[in-house]
């Protein structure tokens, strides 16, 4: 079969957006934006055995390589709308590709985003995603936004991913409902696009947690040029998480592990309560972590009402190794 046959057969389907012009068949693909639109675009290649395990299921890497960007637009405030994938594949695998075109176009469909171009090749398994995402011109969450008063609220809860990943590199059995929790968090974590549309409203600064809530709180800190005092009481863990690990344990892979792709954003005071009542109403979970505080004050976590001191804020570095 060839490269172009492969498209076809796995990837090429009807169009679910008006917004495409042309989409898979020429040398570029063609969308339209409203007048008052901007675009969010963001891209990231995920390698077998550096971003994933050579061992995951074909579903389980399609619908995380989908996950793991859509979650970068609703750091944005941005809508999804179109996804362009080049794949690198060791062999043409009928079996693999109806598996992962299945997994990868559920999530499509989920979100109301097409498919509309990229790339086939042969070699070691590796992703590469460009997706892009719509944002109304004077609305977005950036990252250099954050103020001194605002408050720091993460969603979901903390720490799950990583410690998935853990039980799954030391081989452990997966034998009761919180593994099988902890597990499928890091596999299938929930990019959080409802909550980043609803913050549009209500936020100026948002990033996701994918390196761990350290160093991507770092990253609005730097950016924005200010401090942040932490509550590590009120960080939200899992009662999965809890049943497995120490609560040390638990709060340790919250702080540092990654992969969450939770939002971790910022409110003023103003808009606080407003934005609260709508998220509950909307069955959106969201913590209270922490407050935006200056810039000479650095980084501050407290707990039990008693400073405590900094952990090494370990998160993903590609090149750790190197």
């Amino acid at each position: 079969m060839t490269e172009f046959e492969v498209i076809a057969k796995y990837f090429r389907r009807n169009k679910v957006r008006s917004d495409v012009d042309l989409s898979i068949g020429d040398d570029c693909a063609v969308t339209t934006l409203k007048p008052n639109e901007r675009l969010a675009i963001t891209t990231d290649t995920l390698v077998s055995g550096t971003h994933f395990l050579p061992s995951i299921s074909a579903a389980d890497l399609a619908y995380k390589t989908l996950a793991v960007n859509l979650s970068d637009l609703a750091a944005m405030g941005a809508t999804p709308a179109w996804v362009s994938l080049a794949l690198t594949l060791p062999k043409i695998d009928h079996k693999w590709l109806a598996e992962f075109s299945h997994s990868l176009f559920a999530v499509l469909d989920r979100y109301q985003v097409d498919l509309i171009g990229g790339d086939t090749t042969g070699g070691p398994l590796s992703l590469t995603l460009t997706v892009q995402g719509i944002l109304p011109k004077d609305q977005g969450l950036f990252r250099h936004q954050a103020q001194v008063g605002d408050w720091i609220f993460v969603s979901g809860s903390l720490g799950d991913s990583a410690a998935g990943l853990s039980l799954l590199l030391n081989n452990c059995k997966i034998s009761d409902e919180s593994d099988r929790y902890l597990v499928r968090r890091h596999l299938r974590p929930t990019p959080r696009v409802e909550l980043g549309l609803v913050l549009r409203a209500f936020s100026r600064c948002a990033i996701d947690i994918s390196d761990g809530l350290l160093a991507d709180l770092g990253h609005i800190l730097e950016c924005s040029q200010v401090g942040a005092e932490i509550e590590l009481d009120n960080i939200p863990l899992s009662t999965h998480l809890l049943a497995k690990y120490s609560e040390q344990e638990a709060r340790h892979f919250a702080l540092t592990g990654g992969e969450d792709y939770e939002l971790c954003f910022t409110v003023s005071d103003d808009k606080r309560s407003e934005m609260e009542k709508i998220l509950r109403s909307q069955g959106i979970k969201v913590s209270c972590i922490g407050r935006i505080i200056s810039a000479a004050s650095g980084l501050i976590l407290r707990q039990n009402g008693k400073q405590v001191p900094l952990l090494a804020q370990v998160g993903f570095d590609h090149f750790k190794s190197v």
